[in-house]
């Protein structure tokens, strides 16, 4: 983990290091990604079966495709009641953030004869993709699905990997249980994707697919945008940390560990005005590396994306943060609510050393489903918006239209579009 002054050289030479680690930077995949998707366009569940053999070793067909009542019943006997009561009360609190979002259809009626509005309504069938074995998080199970009930969606799909011997994580299965999810399907990878976005004869065509994956699941969504909305492309898991002279360095360190433990792209920033916190975080996560048990990928994260930053004030701090925008931010400050109101750039924002990056993560409330590689500039962290689509609503009187027919019929033949002139002009010949 390099230290380093923080500089205007210095700043540059991070972002471009973040952002290699982008969607872009692994073209020679796209091949394999597209001629998946065109085989599961062109032959449907054929293809879907031979790619789960090839690449999960599970022989399925149109019978075993779909998870049973009885699997999800299993895979509750599988799990502790107190890890199922754990989801159900992280599920209820992220049901209660999300209510918040809701917004209402509208309609306006104004004196001059017009009415105007907007239709609010969910999309008819979602889907969302979980992955498979060790990188199963029963945690964005919760986070993808309960946003999509509370703006009202009625179907919800789930693609996720099956294990050799054609069984689905027990907890990936439970969440959705409790979540909502409709129904589950046992495939994976960039075919799922793709059964998802175009549909088989077993999946259904959803209106948008939501989840993270692997890079080919990544590519994959990319591809497909367009026939289907995505919630985004997701890369590495990212951390910021900008600290004073008042942080905890045994913090700080525990919670930059929290995120370069996600895989050896992920990113964890510590930015401090503090000498001392920045030596003092370096020997503390040397302490903790002797008992995490992903120490080895911790390590390569740290070596390639890790990095602390001595900054000469709060402001170059500050600055740094709205460039790097990160995936999650933490403030461990004097006064971080003061300091917050200076960051215009973030997916999620801690305030203050009880507030955790893992609190977010698996309890909060606020969807964990974030915007990485500085695309918190224009995106925002998943919610209830992006389970809806808007309808606009327009309707004049005759003495409505009447009253500014001839400004559109100019506007109409400034442009050369004389049918639109004419569709207005024919009411009042």
């Amino acid at each position: 983990m390099q230290t380093l002054r923080l500089n205007t050289e210095t700043k540059k030479e991070l972002l471009g290091n973040l952002l290699g680690r982008n969607t872009g930077s692994y073209s020679e995949y796209e091949k394999t990604v597209n001629d998946i998707i065109d085989n599961i366009r062109a032959n449907g569940d054929s293809a879907l079966f031979d790619y789960t053999l090839k690449f999960d070793k599970c022989s399925l067909t149109k019978d075993t495709v779909k998870v049973t009542r009885s699997e999800i019943e299993e895979a509750y006997k599988e799990l502790s009641p107190e890890f199922i009561e754990v989801m159900k009360k992280s599920a209820e609190n992220i049901r209660v953030f999300h209510e918040k979002q809701k917004r209402n259809s509208w309609i306006e009626t104004n004196e001059n004869g017009s009415i105007l509005g907007q239709r609010i309504l969910p999309i008819e069938i979602s889907g969302i993709y979980v992955p498979g074995g060790k990188a199963a998080y029963p945690s964005s199970v919760l986070m993808n699905v309960v946003p999509a009930k509370v703006a009202c969606v009625e179907r919800i799909v789930m693609c996720t990997p099956p294990s050799k011997d054609g069984k689905v994580n027990a907890g990936t299965l439970v969440a959705a249980d409790i979540a909502g999810v409709t129904e589950v399907y046992k495939v994976g990878g960039a075919q799922a994707i793709a059964a998802m976005a175009f549909g088989t004869e077993s999946i259904p065509k959803v209106d948008k697919i939501t989840g993270p994956g692997n890079i080919f699941v990544a590519l994959a969504k990319k591809a497909c945008f367009g026939y289907v909305s995505i919630d985004s492309i997701a890369g590495p898991s990212e951390i910021l940390v900008i600290a004073d002279e008042t942080a905890n360095p045994r913090y700080v360190a525990a919670d930059l560990l929290s995120q370069a433990e996600h895989d050896e792209l992920a990113s964890a920033i510590l930015i401090t005005t503090s000498e001392e916190v920045a030596k003092k975080v370096k020997e503390e996560i040397e302490g903790f590396l002797k008992t995490l048990s992903r120490a080895d990928i911790i390590r390569k994260s740290l070596d390639n994306y890790g990095y602390i930053f001595i900054a000469d004030n709060m402001q170059d701090m500050i600055d740094a943060a709205n460039a790097i925008a990160s995936e999650h931010l933490e403030i461990i400050t004097k006064n971080p609510f003061e300091t917050m109101t200076k960051i215009k750039n973030a997916g999620a924002i801690f305030l203050g050393e009880y507030s955790s990056e893992p609190l977010g993560d698996y309890y909060a409330g606020p969807n964990h489903i974030l915007p990485t590689n500085r695309t918190a500039r224009f995106f925002s962290p998943l919610n209830v918006d992006d389970f809806l689509k808007k309808t606009s609503i327009i309707s004049y009187s005759e003495d409505a239209l009447r009253k500014v027919h001839n400004d559109i019929e100019l506007f109409a033949k400034e442009e050369g579009l004389t049918a639109h002139a004419n569709s207005i002009a024919v009411r009042f010949e």
